[in-house]
């Protein structure tokens, strides 16, 4: 199954980093769960608010910079937070990264927090 970015993912990927754009936009004809792209560049004043919210633990995000996106599973025309489902995206991210040569690190890998639908260009590459 093949599925592609809606309108709205696009325009959600304005400002976000090329190489990370690229990734996204081969790793949606290859998942094996819909999704579509909720964030990616965020103002300072958006990112003020989620930490507020508690939704965002810092305020030195890769959102700010570009660097990082936030997907959405979309099962039955629906956003869906089921755990299981983000494993399987970042199972097609991760793959199409790796095969472009651009590190990715996924949010669901992290020892703590674990942020299922954040994915962001390694810092080290991508300072």
């Amino acid at each position: 199954m093949s599925f592609r970015l809606s309108k709205r993912s696009l325009q959600s990927l304005s400002g976000v980093h090329p190489d990370l754009v690229r990734v996204i936009q081969l790793a949606i004809q290859r998942t094996p769960v819909d999704f579509m792209v909720i964030e990616g560049l965020r103002s300072p004043q958006r990112q003020a608010a989620l930490v507020k919210a508690g939704a965002s633990r810092t305020q030195n995000s890769r959102h700010l910079s570009g660097h990082a996106v936030d997907l959405a599973a979309w099962v039955d025309g629906q956003i869906r937070w089921d755990w299981p489902l983000y494993p399987r995206i970042a199972e097609a991210v991760k793959a199409t990264a790796h095969e472009l040569s651009v590190p990715v690190v996924w949010g669901g890998d992290w020892p703590s927090l674990r942020d299922g639908p954040h994915f962001e260009l390694c810092r080290k590459i991508y300072p």
